[in-house]
């Protein structure tokens, strides 16, 4: 069975008490380092799974089947500079920047998640991967963006869901077909 590697980021009690260790060990997490820097706390996971959707499912289950821990999200949310870009796609950032432009290639690159008008520009992984395949034919190794994309998304939904005045959570959930 394939190995999958991925990080979580949590919140709720102190990882680091040995009363939470041992609730994390005995929910199934005995393949995950528990990690702290400042005041995040994240498990690294090396998770056995038939599939990366397995591994991540099955890991958030584990950890939140443990008192108080929830899953923010996967600490790679998706997004790449024009840097990782050239590095993942084996480009000079220039090469890159002409795509982004649409001075090279068939245009329509994606547009960026941050304003179009800054230096530091980012856009979501999957979306650049989709593009060089269907535009280019080029195959990117891509590490399960599209799913990490999409559990961040479910996260991010259900934390700040807790925020929204109850009459309007169902107009929410219909947006996303719940």
């Amino acid at each position: 069975m394939p190995l999958h590697e991925f990080t979580m980021i949590v919140e709720g009690p102190d990882l680091q008490d040995d009363g939470v260790i041992d609730a994390l060990f005995e929910a199934g997490c005995d393949d995950a380092l528990i990690g702290r820097t400042d005041c995040t706390q994240y498990l690294d996971f090396g998770r056995e799974a038939d599939t990366f959707e397995e591994a991540v499912f099955s890991a958030i289950a584990d950890v939140e089947s443990v008192a108080g821990v929830k899953v923010v999200r996967l600490a790679d949310i998706g997004l790449l500079s024009m840097s990782d870009i050239a590095t993942r796609t084996g480009r000079t950032r220039e090469s890159v920047r002409l795509l982004i432009a649409g001075k090279r290639g068939p245009g329509g690159f994606p547009p960026p998640v941050t304003d179009p008008r800054r230096r530091n520009r980012m856009w979501w992984s999957d979306e650049v991967y989709r593009w060089f395949s269907e535009s280019l034919g080029e195959q990117v190794e891509h590490w399960e963006s599209h799913v990490i994309a999409a559990v961040n998304a479910g996260l991010e939904f259900r934390r700040r869901l807790l925020g929204v005045a109850a009459p309007h959570q169902g107009r929410l959930k219909s947006l996303v077909g719940v």
